[in-house]
């Protein structure tokens, strides 16, 4: 470097000697040359040396007017130069820093010290205006502001990355790093100090304006470059970002980056709640809480506090800047939500701790919601019909949606509408009303729903509302946002709620009965009423074989318990049970909905009714094409027989008993294995019977369980045993006659001995409970032991009996498990939505085959033969061919030849 002239170094070693008044005296004319030879000269460290004698010496006597032209401007770009040098030379000399290089590590801590050197200079400079106590005009200190941020962004930035930076050589100058970051720290907080008290004039020019912009810009980078190092200053950081915004609000808020500093708000929000879950998470793992876990967690939900609080004041104070934020703001209120039970999601935590994180952050959480609810472009992003959201940020949908229903009351009718309606033009964003978003997202959580999933909030009070699962809590908050709602979207509602009862997903279809069962109970008897028949009349419209008939059937009889009784006087007008058409809509009703005299009347004439067409098909050829009506006339009958049986007379019961019976005897173990139609039949009757089974005769429920032995020896639906099931559990009641007891007793040992060893586990534990149910109603206790034919079949019923449960699910297990399902029923609702919308473009379905009662016969003869077929071909993998066998198979080829030359 080059060496200061010997006339310089006389004038540096002058001022060395003068005090304070001396410097005063010679402010005018040393100054000039001091900073003429700050700039000259090219040894950093007497750069160094220079700035502080400028700083200590000569600053505190130049007038506040004169700061910015007479030292400023003239001596921090040089500074800078300096700075950014030193930076330079430190990162490549660090790179190349190995243990055995000494003259490197000498040279590299040195340039360190430099560094160390000049910030404290700085940190002099800034603290000298400070100590004048009187506010600072901004164009008195135009270039102090950048060029102190532009040296402390850097420096922290170089802290941030020391550890991949000077990688095994860290600990060689890790000492004057932390000098380094300390006195970084201080300078900040020393410009922090002054730029509060900055004053800028309301007609300021547009340089102040972008300096101050400049400030904030500078300090949000700087907030991420210390957000992982030291939480407090990073804290203190947004402090002084969102207190300067705020006292400069009326002249900079064209120019800042409104966008930029929601992100960083929203982004450190994230972290800091991440940091808290895992705090959580570590103690609940370790099964400890030490003092200092504690303190950390409790300062972490403090900070998260903080930057929510944060977010309120800029959500408040600059709304309309806000149009390109909406959609950051919506995805990290999902994502805190996604991370904290009860999502699937969620890291595992103690309740403690959960409850402690609601109380001090979820809380201040929700309450950004409140200034948002009148903003537009917050509407269109969490309306938004073509939402795309990644699988676990479904469940926090539906809470965000929660949430805003709960607010939505108390606001004015604007907002209400623009949250209710939807869009309503071509020209707007297109977005659904709230309720059809909320219903749509719950739709893609079928396991938090159908699984107890229990929520915990806390309310404003700080108390808690107790646990409660999702799928009632969402019903509560759905019923009370009802009551809110306005008449004129009452249409929408409606069509709604018509369109998830007839969805393929159950839970929701169940879910939108509930809410409409409320909606007839807070509304009018008229309203009910008109409900009613709606419902009636779209399930007479429906083929009887779709899957929507039993959701709208399981509506409309709850709303008929829901109807003034003159209003069901006119239903039973309107769809009198006599006329057998209507059998189609009895089924589903129950007469206990009914005053006792009217209830009398109906239950006659569906007796009538559903006899006679039973008696009608026996009596004639039983043609397969009838039986769908007395497949629909037994329905009826077990209907009035399950809600007003006792109504019956004597004889009554015993004609339906009769003809129970003789449909029950013309029925085939192969047509009920083949034909739904007959299966159908088969469940029905078994049905009614079971009602009745203390009056069966002993031979009719022999043959009764002899041709379940004979159908479950074939291919049998799992619906089908599971009626069979049913039936069995109830077998225990009548007394059986001694001549009957043996053929009796043998016939159900086989068939609870075959139904408990099953292969599948839905059949099985089916068999458990209706062996269990059977056992505690029988006197036949002997047979008891030949239904439990191994030792596993005996210790799964015994630990059934005793509550036993061997696998204990893990929290994580159990979330994992949900997560799969979810993924499961979601690809089944979605081509379940698939194949609707090709039925509504596609061609007409061709209509099902009918057979005739030959035709029937054939069928039943081919489904035998070939399960006999297929049970002959696992004999064959199973064991060795007898020596006769290959002569019966030439046999039987021979006789298949036959028969197919005999075809016409």
């Amino acid at each position: 470097m080059a060496r200061a002239e010997p006339e310089e170094v006389s004038l540096l070693s002058e001022v060395e000697g003068w005090d304070p008044e001396a410097c005063r005296r010679q402010l005018s004319a040393a100054l000039p040359r001091l900073v003429s030879l700050y700039q000259a000269t090219d040894s950093g460290i007497q750069h160094i040396y220079i700035l502080r004698i400028l700083t200590q010496r000569f600053l505190p006597h130049i007038k506040l007017s004169e700061l910015e032209k007479g030292f400023f401007s003239k001596i921090f770009p040089k500074t800078i130069e300096l700075f950014d040098l030193l930076l330079y030379e430190i990162s490549a000399e660090a790179t190349r820093l190995t243990n055995k290089n000494v003259q490197l590590n000498m040279t590299l801590r040195n340039h360190l010290q430099a560094l160390i050197h000049m910030l404290e200079v700085l940190t002099d400079c800034v603290q000298h205006i400070c100590s004048r106590q009187e506010m600072v005009p901004l164009e008195h200190v135009y270039s102090l502001p950048s060029s102190i941020l532009h040296v402390i962004k850097n420096t922290f930035l170089h802290c941030k990355s020391s550890e991949s930076l000077y990688a095994e050589c860290l600990h060689m100058v890790s000492d004057l790093l932390q000098s380094l970051f300390k006195g970084t720290y201080s300078l900040q907080k020393q410009l922090m100090l002054l730029l509060d008290i900055l004053s800028i004039n309301s007609c300021a020019t547009e340089d102040s304006i972008r300096i101050m912009a400049s400030v904030i810009h500078t300090m949000l980078e700087i907030c991420s470059a210390i957000s992982s190092i030291d939480h407090a200053l990073h804290a203190n950081t947004w402090k002084f970002i969102i207190r300067q915004i705020l006292k400069h609000k009326s002249l900079i808020k064209d120019s800042l980056k409104h966008s930029d500093i929601f992100s960083g708000l929203c982004e450190d929000i994230l972290f800091s709640f991440q940091s808290c879950l895992q705090l959580a998470e570590h103690m609940k793992l370790s099964g400890t809480q030490e003092i200092i876990d504690y303190k950390i967690f409790q300062r972490t939900i403090k900070l998260c506090r903080f930057f929510a609080n944060s977010l309120m004041h800029y959500i408040k104070e600059f709304t309309p800047f806000l149009v390109d934020s909406c959609f950051q703001l919506h995805q990290t209120y999902l994502q805190i939500y996604s991370k904290f039970p009860p999502s699937l999601h969620a890291l595992v935590i103690s309740e403690a701790h959960q409850d402690e994180i609601a109380k001090g952050f979820l809380m201040s959480l929700d309450s950004l919601l409140l200034p948002l609810l009148a903003f537009r472009p917050f509407v269109e992003v969490v309306l938004s019909k073509t939402l795309a959201l990644s699988p676990e940020l479904h469940f926090p949908q539906c809470q965000l949606l929660l949430s805003l229903m709960a607010l939505l009351p108390s606001q004015s009718q604007d907002v209400q509408a623009l949250w209710n309606s939807g869009s309503q033009l071509p020209e707007e964003i297109p977005r659904l009303p709230l309720f059809a978003a909320l219903l749509l997202s719950l739709q893609q959580c079928p396991s938090e729903l159908s699984l107890p999933v229990f929520l915990k909030r806390a309310t404003e009070t700080g108390q808690a509302e107790g646990s409660l699962t999702f799928y009632h809590y969402v019903c509560i908050h759905l019923c009370t946002f009802i009551t809110s709602l306005s008449v004129s979207h009452f249409h929408l509602l409606e069509s709604l709620l018509l369109e998830t009862v007839l969805g393929p997903n159950m839970i929701m279809a169940l879910l939108a009965m509930d809410v409409w069962c409320f909606l007839a109970q807070y509304g009018t008897e008229d309203l009910c009423a008109h409900h009613t028949f709606i419902i009636a009349h779209v399930v007479k419209a429906c083929p009887a074989e779709c899957y929507q008939v039993s959701f709208l059937g399981v509506l409309l009889r709850r709303l008929l318990f829901l109807m003034a009784p003159d209003h069901q006087l006119k239903f039973t007008q309107k769809f009198p049970p006599k006329d057998s058409e209507n059998l189609l809509l009895w089924q589903h009703l129950s007469l206990q909905a009914l005053l006792p005299l009217h209830r009398q009347k109906v239950a006659h004439e569906l007796f009538v009714a559903g006899l006679v067409q039973c008696q009608e098909w026996l009596n004639s050829e039983k043609s397969l094409n009838v039986l769908p009506q007395v497949n629909m006339a037994l329905s009826a009958l077990l209907s009035m027989c399950q809600s007003a049986r006792e109504i019956l007379e004597e004889e009554e019961q015993v004609a339906l008993m009769g003809a129970l019976g003789q449909i029950a005897i013309h029925l085939s173990a192969t047509q009920i294995s083949s034909l739904a139609c007959f299966q159908q039949t088969f469940c029905l009757t078994l049905q009614l019977l079971q009602l009745f089974i203390e009056r069966l005769e002993p031979q009719l429920l022999i043959q009764i369980l002899s041709l379940q032995t004979s159908f479950l020896q074939l291919n049998s639906p799992d619906h089908v045993v599971i009626a069979v099931l049913d039936f069995l559990s109830s077998v225990g009641k009548p007394i059986i006659p001694p001549d009957f007891q043996a053929q009796f007793l043998s016939n159900l040992a086989c068939l609870f001995g075959s139904l408990l060893g099953n292969n599948s586990w839905l059949i099985q534990q089916h068999a458990i409970e209706s062996f269990t149910q059977f056992a505690e109603g029988t006197s036949h206790e002997q047979i008891l032991q030949k239904c439990l034919n191994s030792v596993e079949i005996k210790s799964k019923v015994v630990d059934f009996l005793s509550k036993s449960n061997h696998i204990e699910e893990t929290p994580k297990a159990k979330a994992d498990r949900m997560k799969e399902e979810n993924a499961l029923f979601m690809h089944f609702f979605l081509e379940a939505r698939a194949d609707g919308q090709k039925a509504l473009i596609g061609e007409p379905s061709p209509k099902r085959i009918c057979y005739s009662p030959t035709e029937v016969q054939y069928k039943s003869a081919v489904d035998t033969a070939e399960r006999a077929l297929e049970t002959m071909k696992q004999l064959l993998q199973k064991s060795p061919s007898p020596t006769w066998l290959a002569k019966k198979l030439e046999a039987l080829q021979a006789t298949l030849h036959n028969l197919k030359n005999s075809i016409h």
